[in-house]
């Protein structure tokens, strides 16, 4: 029987790729790409930051909290989601073509990069240490099915946008394989529930 609990990455690993994933998009965005491409990549940065902090605020940090509640991480990171979510509305609201795109989505790297630089190095290892590899791989798991449920109705944007973004780069390569582990996941999704 295929399943999708033996498959998917710990909710661990899964955020750290979600966050590489995001940081390699902001890498390719430069203030002289063609305003198409400044618009793919803004738009992969928004969906993919969007997506993760849904799944961190409905699956990762209720469970964390479980371990410790009042770490200083954990107490300020939906906050800073809250941040992110208004330069992200901002950011979509904003022509390619005019300037404060670029500073936009240069404030958003600043502070990804923060938010990313805390989990990493204070969350992520003190989950790690105090949940079980079985309780991980479960709760990664569950993201995993909550994710394919967040990208479904977004699927052809994020495919269209990605092609456009990542057009003439050596990373698209990289992008093109996390895409395609995504959709084998996806049908180990369709296999699993129809066993």
């Amino acid at each position: 029987m295929f399943s999708l609990s033996k498959l998917s990455p710990s909710i661990t690993d899964m955020i750290r790729f979600d966050h590489s994933h995001v940081l390699v998009t902001f890498h390719q965005y430069t203030s002289t790409s063609r305003l198409s491409v400044k618009k793919a990549l803004g738009e992969t940065i928004c969906d993919a930051l969007e997506i993760h902090a849904t799944l961190e605020e409905e699956i990762f940090y209720p469970a964390f909290r479980t371990i410790d509640a009042s770490d200083s991480v954990i107490l300020k990171s939906e906050p800073e989601h809250m941040e992110m979510k208004r330069l992200i509305a901002e950011l979509r609201g904003c022509d390619p073509s005019n300037p404060r795109h670029d500073q936009l989505v240069h404030e958003l790297m600043r502070d990804v990069m923060h938010h990313v630089a805390d989990e990493e190095t204070v969350l992520l290892p003190k989950a790690e240490r105090a949940m079980t590899a079985a309780r991980l791989d479960e709760l990664g798991a569950r993201m995993t099915r909550r994710r394919l449920e967040l990208i479904k109705p977004k699927a052809g944007r994020i495919a269209k946008n990605t092609a456009v973004g990542f057009s003439g780069s050596t990373t698209a390569i990289v992008v093109g394989l996390a895409s395609a582990l995504m959709a084998a996941k996806l049908v180990s999704n369709r296999v699993t529930k129809s066993a």
